[in-house]
């Protein structure tokens, strides 16, 4: 099979080419798992994470994708209930070690033992990848294969950004950045919660006349002054300034939720300008999202269709997976992106 491998840690600048597309032996399925052939694989920010060394993979080489659709090839002696032929899809949780009291209470997300795919094991950047069928995840047939892709990352990890949240129906809720994860937490918040208020602050004006399409009530910066304070406010940025001026712009007991794997350091001062009384004062909640459990990814693709939500995406070929990295860094977005296989 072909497979974009990452080989080590490295600065992801104007024309490298971190990832290098190679020919590798088909995996075999072991007794538990299953052999998916990729159709398609959503490109995340968390890559530029562990290719920047945020988030390291703990060997190389490491194929990375955690938002993979495919089709069940082959499958393992012991695999009883998924069926040759059916498609389905891998998430960033790709296994954890189902006996501690997390994983025993539903939060197998906050496991000592939680493995991700793309990072502690091969991913979907390739024409084949196996997993373990319980992590496994029948993919609603109103999607086609690329929609589906970020819906098991971006959407999963923002449904549980949103759960957190604690938001109702009335308030205002405020959404840092606008990428693959926003663009859907916005949707999923429309049609849930019709008598909200939802601002998105995204750094270009295409992002926000694209959140104005979708239904946004304000768009504008971080910086800029609102029509009102929010009750609760989602950061999936990759940087520090976003974290100071949502706590700027929260309410009284407002809730800040950060959605990121890592954040960059080379803005990490931004917090010096934290100011206790701005910022901290009146009982203002920060809380972080720690990766996803199954029952996030089965629960939003369900809404998802339901909605349905179908995600924008721009469509990539595997070769091309360093250029979709590179305009990702360069803050071109519109939607997810996704890389298609042959």
């Amino acid at each position: 099979m072909k497979a974009m491998i990452l080989k080590s840690i490295t600065e992801l600048e104007h024309n490298s080419e971190p990832l290098e597309l190679m020919d590798l032996p088909k995996p075999v399925p072991t007794d538990y798992e299953v052999l998916v052939k990729v159709l398609a694989c959503g490109v995340c920010h968390t890559e530029l994470d562990e290719i920047e060394g945020r988030t390291p993979p703990p060997k190389f080489p490491v194929i990375p994708g955690h938002q993979v659709v495919g089709i069940v090839e082959s499958k393992g002696k012991k695999v009883t209930k998924l069926k040759s032929g059916e498609r389905v899809g891998i998430a960033w949780i790709f296994s954890s070690c189902g006996n501690c009291s997390y994983c025993l209470s539903g939060l197998e997300n906050l496991c000592s033992g939680f493995k991700a795919t793309g990072r502690d094991v091969h991913g979907g950047y390739a024409e084949y990848m196996t997993v373990p069928e319980s992590f496994a995840y029948v993919i609603p047939p109103v999607f086609t294969s690329s929609q589906a892709a970020p819906l098991l990352c971006a959407g999963a990890v923002g449904y549980r950004s949103l759960m957190l949240s604690g938001i109702e129906d009335g308030r205002n809720i405020g959404l840092t950045g606008f990428g693959a994860s926003a663009h859907l937490v916005l949707q999923v918040v429309r049609h849930r919660f019709p008598n909200i208020k939802i601002f998105v602050f995204a750094r270009n004006e295409n992002e926000r006349a694209f959140a104005r399409e979708l239904g946004a009530f304000w768009t504008g910066d971080t910086s800029d002054d609102l029509p009102d304070q929010l009750d609760c406010i989602i950061d999936t940025t990759p940087a520090w300034k976003p974290v100071v001026e949502a706590l700027r712009n929260l309410k009284p007991g407002g809730r800040l939720v950060i959605n990121a794997i890592r954040k960059e350091e080379k803005d990490k001062n931004q917090l010096l300008n934290l100011d206790y009384s701005d910022h901290l004062w009146m009982e203002k909640e920060i809380k972080s999202v720690a990766n996803v459990t199954r029952k996030d990814v089965t629960e939003f693709l369900n809404l998802a269709a339901e909605i349905p939500i179908l995600p924008e995406i721009q469509e990539y070929k595997l070769d091309q997976a360093n250029m979709a990295l590179r305009e990702m860094k360069k803050g071109i977005i519109h939607g997810a992106k996704v890389l298609v296989m042959d």
